[in-house]
């Protein structure tokens, strides 16, 4: 049986574990971003807050899953 403080570790692993799938998806969200805006420069504008709103979402849940780590690793 575990102890609750390996339980904590493994759980706080779990959780930032959720990281990963956050910077795929970042990395892919600037990928095509560039990729559209060297396709169609005129359309940067309309692009850019579609772009940010999307970055600022995936940051906003990462944030939410390193807070989640913290106060399991440290409660």
């Amino acid at each position: 049986m575990l102890s609750t403080e390996a339980a904590r570790f493994i759980s706080a692993a779990i959780a930032i574990f959720a990281l990963y799938g956050i910077g795929t998806s970042m990395g892919n969200l600037f990928s095509t971003w560039i990729s559209s805006v060297a396709r169609n420069p005129e359309a940067d504008e309309k692009i850019k807050f579609a772009g940010m709103l999307g970055f600022a979402i995936t940051e906003s849940i990462a944030l939410c899953a390193l807070l989640v780590s913290i106060l399991i690793l440290f409660r």
